[in-house]
């Protein structure tokens, strides 16, 4: 189980999860583009040992992690799990991170900036996120002095940054929506106030498993409590048009719903091998049942995790070997028949 996902949030019927990233960097430094690897080693040497000294008090504990220590399936876990980014795993020879024991908060170090402050959250739970994130930041600044200027705000390695440096990132699960073609429009709408959609894994429009991820476009000109209020807003309104497509779909064609989401259980429940394209498919039917009350001896925590879990790292860790495309069907199948 990922230990983030275990708690039930906000929501949740809808929204899987909640992310609040704090792009930082130190005053006087150069960007970590351009970093030497002595100067990449004093970074996180200094990041480490800020976050793990005693005055660091947030009620957690922390473990430091370098990414060259780690094989390659290990890091790609940490990415399909949420836990750290793409660009700081493709960037594995010089970069590193801290992490919560309870995985809700990463301190991610010499990703695209010197530092950025990831929290997790389950559900619609931004509050919560951005209260952990903002404790993180302060204690960091106790110990490090950001670049930082009076009218721009924090300065950052991409323009897009400036400003606040906080990208807010809401996961949710539209298959109404989707199964009825409304979602493109709904999403054309969304885009047109500066809100930007892409995958689970931030990939493009063309996302798997029904699963869309709405965040901010820009960080200066906005407060934080101002962008969160408007991605919150964004999302309530989602949640109401998925729920009440889901309704809809209920009132005209609920034994044909009853019957795609059990047959998508009985083929989770049996195949002896399958994608992970086809998994995300039938998962997204039965999260649609869970949610729904159609089901009610799978629940939303085992499903959501399961979506994480299917993914190609997660599977070989699963194995503990590295596997051919069939093999991780393969073990893709046995796993879903053993969870369900």
């Amino acid at each position: 189980m990922i230990e983030w996902l275990n708690t039930e949030g906000p929501e949740k019927d809808v929204v899987v999860s909640s992310k609040i990233k704090l792009a930082r960097n130190f005053e006087n430094k150069k960007f970590s583009q351009m970093l030497s690897i002595s100067e990449v080693d004093e970074l996180i040497h200094r990041v480490k040992t800020t976050v793990l000294s005693e005055k660091f008090n947030l009620g957690k504990k922390f473990e430091f992690y370098r990414l060259n220590n780690m094989s390659q399936i290990e890091r790609e876990v940490l990415v399909e799990n949420h836990l750290i980014s793409e660009t700081l795993n493709e960037k594995f020879e010089s970069s590193g991170f801290l992490i919560s024991e309870t995985q809700d908060v990463t301190i991610m170090i010499n990703e695209e900036n010197h530092i950025i402050i990831q929290t997790l959250s389950s559900g619609l739970n931004l509050d919560k996120g951005w209260d952990i994130c903002n404790k993180v930041d302060d204690l960091m600044e106790g110990s490090i002095k950001y670049a930082f200027d009076e009218k721009l705000g924090y300065l950052t390695s991409s323009l897009e940054n400036v400003g606040t440096g906080m990208k807010v990132s809401i996961m949710l699960h539209l298959p109404a929506l989707v199964s009825t073609g409304h979602i493109n429009k709904v999403l054309q709408v969304i885009t047109r106030i500066g809100v930007i959609v892409k995958g689970i894994y931030e990939e493009n429009i063309n996302t798997i498993g029904n699963l869309f991820q709405i965040s901010n476009q820009t960080t200066l000109g906005e407060t934080e409590e101002e962008i969160i209020e408007k991605l919150n807003n964004v999302a309530m309104q989602l949640i109401g048009k998925e729920r009440n497509m889901r309704n809809k779909l209920v009132m005209g064609k609920k034994i044909e719903i009853e019957d795609k989401i059990y047959r998508s259980l009985s083929i989770l429940r049996s195949s002896r091998i399958m994608s992970s394209k086809e998994a995300m498919r039938l998962l997204s039917d039965v999260k649609m049942g869970v949610a729904m009350n159609m089901i009610d001896e799978v629940d939303h925590n085992l499903i959501n995790n399961l979506m994480i879990n299917v993914q190609p790292a997660n599977i070989q860790k699963y194995a503990d070997k590295i596997l051919s495309s069939k093999q991780k069907d393969i073990k893709r199948a046995e796993l879903l028949r053993n969870s369900l």
